[in-house]
């Protein structure tokens, strides 16, 4: 704690300085200043809150307006705290504890904090969770909230500006379904907020990074490394460090088809062209309903048994060809259909707040009950009952656990808490209960569920990250790019695999999938741990992988690419469970000395060794590519090598920029990749 001897400038403890300065303090930690107050500039501030919160289908809107603002700048060590005043009135306090650092307002009734850590000249910050626009943060505001992250993402674009107008559909670039407040520094400093209050990374000053909480005490986790690979190393620790990928999800495409019993006959045209398939995925095994927004899928999670008859003995011959068969599952039932009925009965949904009858949510055409995971008898139910009654014991080995980010502020919980807290809370219970669904059958690091949302903690309990809903197209903001966005932030906190719907999901008011989209995206999800294709919201309208010879053939070729690599990353995955290291990584994280590589978010390291630059601008035939650090680096395609820096690459479709160190262990895997992609 903050003790009086730190007046005279020494050391408090191993991590911990406090020195006394003109007109303030600043206070050390790990050798790094992190707080620099002075009277002028305080660095915390307190107010009052006046919230305004508005949710439509997933899409929040929140504003506030505070008042009572104070910034106080005189202080006083008081014990083992430091005591923060305005005109001889005490407001808050601050102390720290190992690597906690706390700050508190007095008064009860000051339940927004604005803590501002010192931000060096130049200075990187990165994080926020899974973030889909951004990868370094400076510059920008990123409320911590989890939601539907909005289709388009460009307030500028027609496509954002007509999803507003349906239903504040549009997003924007901070919108995601896994925020997480923490963030990263280029002085490998990590911060983060352990709260689940709505918060705001804020990055628009130069001179300090901000983090604003709605509460009244907030606890800060420090962390410190020399580089950034330990940095991400203990971060990933301490959240919960996924397992191994099972070899079946590394070693083959999944297949998404929803087209009821007739998906195992279309998945013989895929095998037949000579993909490598590991899974089949059918989101509609427990029906389908139609929507405006599309084919949508019925929300009472028990196998549909005229759309697949006979499921248990088609999942076992796929599974005697080595082939898996996988689902998918939400948080919601259905109004209209019989889980729900149950679940009422039991009291087992979240609740409106002047009555005992379920909260019912508006999912765009059908209404549904949440399920209350603030009650473990819930928890219990829906894992036995759904996921593994109705699923794993019929032979499932992975679905989809979508959604988790719809809990409204408006509703009464059956543990007492309050919906603003538990909100960001609502995804980690959902993965935890997916996970005790596994463990309860003895099936972690075998089956695999794969989730879009998540918070702080979701790391240690979900296996596998998706990107989420992206458009089918190229945008800046919504389209193919996003994906390695989102890998690359999500895995600096703590998660080890990611990977996207190939092909795209989001096709609305005429935007739908080209040949060109379909293609760019195999090539780039083939150099993801897991390859899975998606139909879409709308599978009528758009082109799917078996439309056309041409992009079942590119499929297959990619398939094969992916498979072809599981040897090497099945060492990634080693690393993730050793190490806490993402699979694909951001160029500074193995060459943190080169600052140009801070904001690269275009290209990855798939593992130290291997080097993908997508390419994700419609109608490109070259690209520009940095190639890091120093010795050369091979292109895979030509098998000449380039030396490091920037070099303009031909990328024509079928043959993205993809590079390799000819002295890794694995530099024979990777020259026989081309060879993959023969017909």
């Amino acid at each position: 704690m903050l003790a009086t001897e730190a007046l005279l400038g020494r050391k408090m403890t191993e991590d911990w300085r406090f020195d006394v300065v003109d007109d303030g303090f600043d206070l050390h930690f790990a050798g790094r200043l992190l707080l620099r107050h002075r009277k002028s500039c305080p660095a915390v501030a307190i107010a009052r809150g006046n919230p305004d919160v508005t949710m439509k289908l997933g899409n929040f809107r929140i504003d506030d307006a505070p008042e009572n603002l104070r910034q106080p700048g005189d202080w006083r060590l008081e014990g083992e705290r430091v005591v923060l005043s305005e005109l001889g009135e005490d407001l808050a306090v601050i102390g720290t504890a190992g690597n906690r650092i706390a700050v508190s307002a007095i008064d009860p009734a000051f339940d927004r904090i604005w803590a501002k850590f010192h931000a060096e000249a130049g200075e990187t910050a990165w994080g926020g969770g899974e973030q889909m626009s951004y990868l370094a943060l400076n510059g920008r505001r990123f409320p911590m909230w989890t939601s539907e992250p909005g289709v388009g993402r460009d307030k500028s674009t027609e496509l954002t500006r007509k999803m507003d107008a349906e239903g504040m559909a549009g997003g924007d670039y901070w919108n995601t379904n896994y925020p997480q407040p923490t963030f990263l520094t280029s002085r490998w400093l990590a911060i983060h907020l352990g709260a689940t209050c709505y918060s705001v990374l804020d990055f628009t000053d130069p001179e300090c990074h901000v983090v604003e909480a709605w509460s009244r005490a907030v606890s800060f986790e420090l962390f410190a490394a020399a580089e950034p690979s330990a940095l991400v190393g203990q971060l990933s620790e301490r959240f919960g460090r996924q397992p191994a990928l099972p070899d079946w999800a590394i070693g083959g495409a999944i297949v998404g088809l929803k087209d009821g019993a007739r998906s195992f006959e279309r998945l013989e045209a895929f095998i037949e062209a000579g993909a490598a398939v590991s899974g089949l995925w059918c989101e509609d095994w427990a029906g389908v309903r139609q929507t405006s927004f599309g084919r949508r899928l019925f929300w009472d999670w028990r196998r549909d048994n005229q759309r697949f008859p006979d499921l248990p003995r088609r999942i076992a011959d796929l599974n005697a060809r080595g082939i898996r068969f996988l689902a998918y599952a939400n948080p919601y039932l259905a109004a209209d259909g019989i889980l729900f009925e149950e679940a009422s009965d039991k009291g087992y949904f979240v609740q409106q707040q002047d009555c005992d009858a379920p909260y019912l949510v508006d999912f765009g055409g059908f209404d549904c009950g949440m399920l209350d995971f603030t009650n473990q008898d819930v928890s219990d139910w829906f894992a036995e009952k759904v996921l593994c009654r109705e699923m794993l014991d019929i032979g499932i080995d992975g679905w989809m656990a979508d959604f988790g980010e719809y809990l409204p502020t408006d509703v009464r919980l059956h543990d007492g808490s309050d919906p603003m807290e538990a909100h960001n809370r609502w995804p980690v219970l959902w993965a935890k209960v997916n996970a005790a669904a596994l463990a309860s059958r003895d099936k972690t690091g075998e089956a695999v569920f794969f989730m879009r949302a998540g918070f702080s903690g979701a790391q240690g309990r979900c296996p596998l990250l998706w990107a989420g809903d992206q458009s089918v197209d190229f945008t800046r903001h919504d389209g193919i790019g996003t994906v390695i966005t989102a890998a690359l932030s999500a895995g600096l906190v703590g998660n080890a695999y990611s990977h996207s719907d190939c092909g795209g999901y989001t096709s609305l008011h005429g935007n739908v999938r080209t040949a060109e989209l379909m293609e760019r995206w195999c090539e780039l999800a083939a150099f993801a741990p897991v390859m899975r294709s998606h139909e879409g919201n709308r599978p009528d309208d758009n082109l799917q992988y078996d439309s056309t010879p041409e992009l079942l053939a590119c499929f297959a070729r990619w398939s094969r690419v992916h498979a072809a690599l599981a040897p090497y990353v099945r060492q990634l995955c080693d690393e993730a469970v050793s190490a806490g290291l993402p699979a694909q990584r951001p160029l500074f994280l193995h060459y943190p000395d080169d600052t140009s590589l801070y904001a690269v978010q275009d290209q990855f390291l798939y593992g130290p060794d291997l080097l993908v630059a997508p390419v994700i601008e419609e109608g490109a035939a070259a690209r520009e590519v940095v190639l890091p650090g120093e010795g050369s680096w091979r292109h895979v395609w030509s098998g000449d090598d380039y030396a490091p820096g920037r070099h303009t690459i031909a990328s024509p479709v079928g043959q993205p920029p993809v590079f390799y160190r000819p002295d890794s262990a694995f530099a024979g895997l990777f020259a026989q990749l081309q060879g993959e992609l023969a017909e």
